[in-house]
């Protein structure tokens, strides 16, 4: 019996020995103004990517917003934030986290922000990592895009979430 238990310890201190590593990224939240507005973490390993997003005091309305991860990390035309292109989709799904035939690998889910305008938010996706041929940091980089309103997870193209009101670049 000592036996086993050695050898099983053994086989739990290899296995963490060689645990996956972890990509990290970090950078501004920018506004509709242009200006950063917050900051957004991100941490990526090959089973799932964590977003922690912080938004100041009087960076957002207050209220639920939708939030997606975009094609392009270009956040270079604010108040419009276009040039960021769709939601990450690479199997053509459909949009929405609710959708039957969803969701894209870009949906997350909402993002509520406070009566000040601030905000603090952690949320992951198993749809999406950092590094690779599909990565969010392959040439083009992608971006967390911030809505005016709320995601319903169901309506197309963007669930009724409204204009896009913040972007964050990841490159």
């Amino acid at each position: 019996m000592k036996t086993f238990w050695l050898a099983a310890s053994l086989l739990f201190l290899v296995a963490s020995a060689q645990a996956q590593p972890v990509d990290t990224f970090e950078g501004p939240v920018i506004g509709p103004q242009g200006s950063p507005i917050g900051k957004i973490w991100v941490r990526s390993s090959e089973n799932a990517t964590v977003f922690r997003i912080r938004i100041d005091p009087g960076g957002l309305s207050p209220g639920w917003h939708g939030m997606h991860v975009h094609a392009v990390g270009d956040c270079s035309d604010p108040g419009r934030f276009e040039r960021a292109k769709g939601h990450v989709n690479f199997e053509n799904a459909r949009h929405g986290l609710l959708h039957p035939e969803g969701p894209e690998e870009g949906d997350l889910p909402n993002l509520f922000v406070n009566a000040d305008g601030s905000a603090n938010a952690e949320v992951s996706s198993e749809s999406v990592v950092l590094r690779g041929e599909l990565g969010l940091q392959d040439a083009d980089g992608s971006a967390l895009v911030i809505h005016a309103g709320e995601d319903d997870h169901l309506s197309q193209p963007i669930g009724n979430a409204g204009a896009r009101v913040a972007c964050a670049p990841v490159k």
